[in-house]
């Protein structure tokens, strides 16, 4: 890597920046689904990959995981971790996007809680912006992984 482009890439304020960012993301998205967590099994269930008995317990755990890692991420209270527990659940959520529009299944995402009626082509953009938005998000983490980890070199 260039040195002024690992300058940049590295620098503090960028990675605050950065976590902030993805602090607040991960906190608007599990407000609404700590809100309504029966709106939120049947958006997992629609998914058809959990087995029922694993849906309420999901759909009461994720939220708050999502919550207190983009608290922990906005506050620089354990940003290493709560950034790979941010990768490790976008890899999931976009896995499950991946595996859903493959088969051509189209679900609302769920992610920042129920949106209005769709047709099943919208839903299918609608997932593939969703995607992109995560491999964004996921390099939103990396970024702070990388910068944390040479912090500590």
């Amino acid at each position: 890597m260039r040195p002024r482009f690992r300058h940049w890439l590295l620098h503090p304020k960028l990675t605050l920046a950065v976590r902030i960012a993805l602090g607040l993301v991960f906190i608007a998205a599990a407000v609404p689904k700590i809100g309504d967590p029966p709106g939120f099994a049947k958006a997992i269930w629609a998914y058809q990959l959990v087995p029922g008995p694993a849906l309420n317990p999901m759909a009461l755990v994720l939220p708050w995981l999502e919550f207190l890692c983009g608290l922990a991420l906005c506050l620089g209270v354990w940003p290493r971790a709560a950034a790979t527990w941010v990768a490790l659940l976008l890899l999931a959520f976009g896995l499950a996007l991946a595996i859903n529009l493959a088969r051509h299944h189209p679900v609302d995402c769920g992610c920042f809680g129920a949106i209005a009626r769709q047709t099943d082509s919208e839903r299918l953009s609608d997932m593939r912006w969703s995607l992109l938005r995560d491999a964004g998000l996921l390099i939103l983490a990396a970024q702070v992984l990388v910068a944390s980890a040479h912090k500590k070199d």
